[in-house]
């Protein structure tokens, strides 16, 4: 895909998005403005005088209170990451910068994010590692490319060939080329900004205010299950756009590496993880779409996900399907103390990029 054409299919996804944002903004105040309506007939309305009306300014009140909370929650949490660039929202999902200098793993892991910067014309990502992750995952983060960020778990050091590596690593880049990853910012924010309710109506809804302010309460009730279709819609919205995402994002992958078992060897290993119960840290549901899979379990896992199946892909990938691959690595990683001898000595890359 050319440059042009894929700024212009970046900002058609924004515009989609924000529309799309707006239409469950509105739904989303009807929601509220009916729950409500509800709760106050059950406390009061249905049970005082005949004819007794809604307080002045009922809906007036309850849509701009909730417009507050969700375009102010959008608004305060779009500014912090703005902000705060990539680098940021990465260490706040436990990521740290990776050390060259004293890990083999992770000087290998930059070098191949210098080469794949290198063949796809990118300014080099600050590279990060999620030390605490045993499984394989990586994400990339920020508003642009200054402030880019690709972050891989230990658990994809510990696994992957360097073939692999690269695989996963183009992947991520391809995101930031497409312009997903700050559209992918701005899905954070939508989707703290609808989940703003849904916290509201949780805070009235806590034990200790059902003992003091019982008809409060009720009404927290209310928010809350107004506020669950402001959440549920938020991560449709993240599934929606992200899907066909993912998918040209493989297809960078595999373009940029010049091989499809790069990245189709990684999505065989997190087929391997899953059947054998490898757990993976938990990042929470308002990142998921920024990650290479998903690592979200529960009934509503599967229909909210932000992915195509690991089968689908792989599918894509070979055009058929593929057994899962064994988790060890061909080749033990050579000791830093050897590697270090001479300047990328052991880590020759494996393609001649043009």
């Amino acid at each position: 895909m050319l440059i042009f054409e894929s700024q212009r299919e970046a900002r058609a996804q924004t515009y989609k998005l924000l529309i799309a944002f707006a239409i469950t903004v509105g739904l989303l105040v009807v929601a509220v403005n009916a729950a409500l309506a509800l709760a106050w007939g059950v406390l009061w309305g249905f049970w005082g005088p005949v004819g007794r009306d809604f307080p002045h300014y009922f809906f007036e009140v309850n849509t701009a209170v909730t417009l507050i909370f969700v375009l102010g929650g959008w608004w305060v949490e779009t500014s912090h990451l703005a902000s705060a660039g990539g680098q940021r929202l990465a260490e706040r999902l436990g990521a740290r910068p990776a050390q060259p200098s004293s890990r083999f793993e992770e000087r290998q892991l930059v070098n191949v994010v210098d080469e794949m910067a290198l063949s796809s014309g990118l300014t080099r990502p600050t590279v990060m590692v999620m030390a605490r992750d045993q499984g394989i995952n990586a994400f990339a983060a920020g508003w642009s490319e200054a402030d880019a960020v690709v972050a891989v778990t230990q658990g994809a050091l510990d696994c992957l060939e360097r073939e692999e590596l690269q695989g996963l690593v183009a992947h991520e880049m391809g995101h930031i080329k497409e312009g997903d990853t700050r559209l992918n910012m701005r899905l954070v924010g939508m989707v703290f900004g609808l989940e703003m309710v849904y916290r509201m109506g949780e805070s009235l809804w806590d034990p200790e205010e059902q003992r003091r302010f019982p008809h409060l309460a009720v009404l927290g009730l209310a928010i809350m299950a107004a506020g669950w279709l402001g959440w549920l819609a938020g991560h449709g919205l993240q599934a929606a756009v992200s899907r066909q995402r993912e998918y040209l994002a493989d297809a960078r992958a595999v373009q940029w590496t010049r091989s499809r078992d790069g990245l189709g060897g990684v999505l065989r290993k997190v087929l391997m993880q899953q059947q054998l119960g490898i757990a993976t840290r938990k990042l929470g549901a308002s990142v998921q779409h920024m990650l290479l899979v998903s690592n979200e379990s529960g009934k509503m896992a599967h229909w909210l996900d932000a992915h195509p199946t690991l089968d689908q892909r792989i599918r894509r990938l070979y055009g058929r399907a593929m057994a899962p691959l064994s988790l060890e690595r061909q080749s033990a990683a050579t000791p830093v103390a050897e590697a270090t001898v001479g300047p990328g000595a052991d880590d020759a890359p494996k393609w001649t990029l043009s």
